[in-house]
């Protein structure tokens, strides 16, 4: 199976008519390349996406068998002919969306049927029977919210997919779904089970599923038996001889023939991801990640094993680079809310650290809102990098973060400026008053995304820090939401539209009272602007007001404008400069 962007309106390219279907994509392919008119009429939203223009093409599944004569190299057929959604749809981790059966006699794939794509997260799972010409999908998904990732057991009597019970939120708790194929029906595997399923892999007997869920910065392997009650935390070994590892960031797990044995692509705060080999090894000693046994079990259900596991590392491909840095252990620290909510909250020391030293601090704020810091590796906001140059690093998971269970990730909805930022200045309040080599007079706030509207939030509501950076943020909510693409976003967050609110005050309008602009008279921090063209999330327009804003209030500013870059900035030179510019600017303003 594999997938391929056609014109729906194309005749359907089949098994016994290759050359029909395939004809009509070309000609239209090279009719739009050679045309000097580049206009383009839209009839629907989501016209474009992320960093592109959708067009009118759509993704659909494809087969093509290799059991043909070599006379007849063009054995393949369009699984979804003529429709006019994308299969799959589009999903930010990637992957494929579908499954084959073990037998190769039934396709399970992922489509989100409603009309409008743009306001509707309800992406469902269907069947459809490979062995009969005439067949159509099966839908066997039955809740109202997204359901991905399908995959067969390996015995065949199961399918399994990580499933969302509300419709509108990207970011409901993503559940694990087995369903029984012999008597078509579905249950919630783990209902007890307080965070989000992430990525997951059958056992190759068939009678357990492996899995990571991200819990308090870290993302384990855990394993669950068909009938739910069964439940191991699979503990990690140090990777070095300098700090327990307890997990960092799990993904791409493959499951291999053995009791727990088990090949994942690891990785950590301090290392890139390599891939590891984890086997059942009842001599290792066992840890709850750091974990009282009251929080344990907030996040699990009850009578959870702690199952050793032994990790052996299989590729090596960073081992000669990571010898030459000096990457320091993330320190995870605890507080409360002004609620009393249980946050979290991570701090990196400098190389060469100095205990009797006073230190600026670079405040990093997450995106999403639904995102959370952990002991993870990223190339786009890698906090080793930005201590590399004599800072700590503090990085607060407020209200919206996920890992700590599904009442705090909704804790932002409706809310953007308010508990968030109230736990993100708590945090920092108390990391100020427990680590004596933090130079609060120093600090700087750093934010992409939603972390970017923190940042021009921050701008608004107080003047504690040196300089801000604002990346891809939202300023004018109202002129967001009439810019962005994927409007089932704004609509739950905001809990509406804007012309729902007309009328009212301010303070009963989401989208008036948590917009940064309306707060403009307060700013007085240099603040550098970062956004990119090609951000349709984001609009560039939301950079622009920010910055003509700044200009206009005579605040010290600067703006760093990328023509080629989405939503993020992927392009290593681009990366380069994205880099630079940072540290230049949070040096020009905390580090004299």
């Amino acid at each position: 199976m594999f997938t391929s962007a056609v014109y729906p309106d194309c005749p359907a390219i089949k098994l016994d008519d290759f050359a029909t279907g395939d004809t009509c994509n070309i000609n239209r392919d090279e009719a739009l390349a050679n045309s000097k008119v580049k206009a383009q009429v839209f009839t629907h939203l989501l016209y474009r996406h992320w960093n592109h223009f959708t067009g009118e093409k759509r993704s659909h599944l494809f087969m093509v068998r290799l059991d043909g004569p070599p006379d007849t190299p063009n054995l393949v057929k369009d699984l979804t002919p003529n429709d006019a959604h994308d299969v799959p749809p589009f999903s930010i981790g990637g992957g494929g969306g579908f499954s084959i059966s073990p037998d190769s006699k039934e396709l399970a794939f992922t489509e989100n049927p409603d009309a409008e794509p743009a306001t509707s997260t309800s992406a469902q799972i269907y069947t459809l029977d490979l062995t009969d010409a005439a067949a159509k999908p099966v839908k066997v998904s039955t809740s109202a919210g997204g359901n991905f990732d399908p995959a067969y057991s390996p015995d065949g009597k199961w399918l399994a997919w990580r499933s969302q019970a509300r419709a509108g939120y990207e970011s409901d708790k993503f559940r694990l779904m087995v369903y029984d194929r012999a008597a078509k029906a579905a249950k919630d595997l783990l209902p007890k089970f307080g965070t989000w399923v992430d990525e997951f892999v059958w056992a190759a007997d068939s009678q357990s599923i492996f899995f990571s869920s991200e819990i308090r910065g870290l993302s384990p392997v855990l394993e669950t038996s068909l009938d739910g009650r069964q439940f191991g935390y699979l503990m990690a070994t140090p990777l070095d001889h300098q700090a327990p590892f307890a997990g960092g960031g799990f993904a791409e797990i493959h499951s291999l023939p053995g009791k727990r044995t088990i090949v994942a692509s690891v990785m950590s705060v301090q290392h890139p991801a390599e891939v590891f080999l984890l086997r059942d090894d009842p001599a290792m000693q066992v840890d709850y990640i750091q974990m009282s046994r009251k929080q344990w079990k907030n996040v699990v259900s009850e009578g959870s094993l702690a199952v050793p596991v032994s990790a052996t590392q299989v590729t090596h491909l960073n081992d000669a680079l990571l010898a030459g840095l000096e990457l320091q252990d993330m320190e995870s620290f605890d507080f409360s809310a002004l609620d009393k909510t249980y946050i979290q909250g991570f701090i990196i020391q400098p190389p060469g650290f100095d205990a009797a030293k006073k230190y600026p601090v670079k405040f990093l704020i997450h995106g999403g809102p639904q995102g959370a810091w952990g002991d993870s590796w990223s190339y786009r906001w890698n906090a080793e990098l930005f201590a590399a140059n004599g800072y700590v690093v503090i990085m607060i998971n407020p209200r919206g973060s996920t890992g700590y269970g599904q009442a705090v990730v909704d804790g932002v909805n409706g809310d953007w400026g308010g508990k968030p930022f109230t736990d993100l200045m708590t945090g920092l309040d108390y990391a100020e008053q427990h680590y004596p080599f933090i130079d609060k007079n120093r600090e700087c706030a750093l934010g992409a995304s939603y972390g970017g509207y923190m940042a021009n939030w921050v701008l608004g509501h107080t003047n504690r820090f040196k300089c801000i950076v604002s990346h891809d943020g939202m300023f004018d909510a109202e002129s967001a939401f009439g810019s962005t693409e994927e409007d089932w976003f704004n609509v739950w967050e905001f809990k509406g539209h804007p012309w729902d609110y007309y009328g009212k005050p301010d303070a009963e309008n989401p989208f008036r009272k948590w917009s940064p602009s309306l707060y403009a008279k307060n700013f007085k921090t240099p603040t550098l602007v970062i956004h990119s063209q090609l951000d349709y999330r984001l609009d560039v327009s939301e950079g622009f007001q920010l910055f003509d804003t700044l200009q206009l209030l005579n605040v010290p500013s600067k703006m760093l404008y990328f023509p080629d870059e989405g939503h993020w900035v992927m392009k290593p030179q681009n990366s380069q400069l994205w880099y630079k510019t940072v540290n230049d600017w949070v040096d020009q303003w905390a580090k004299r």
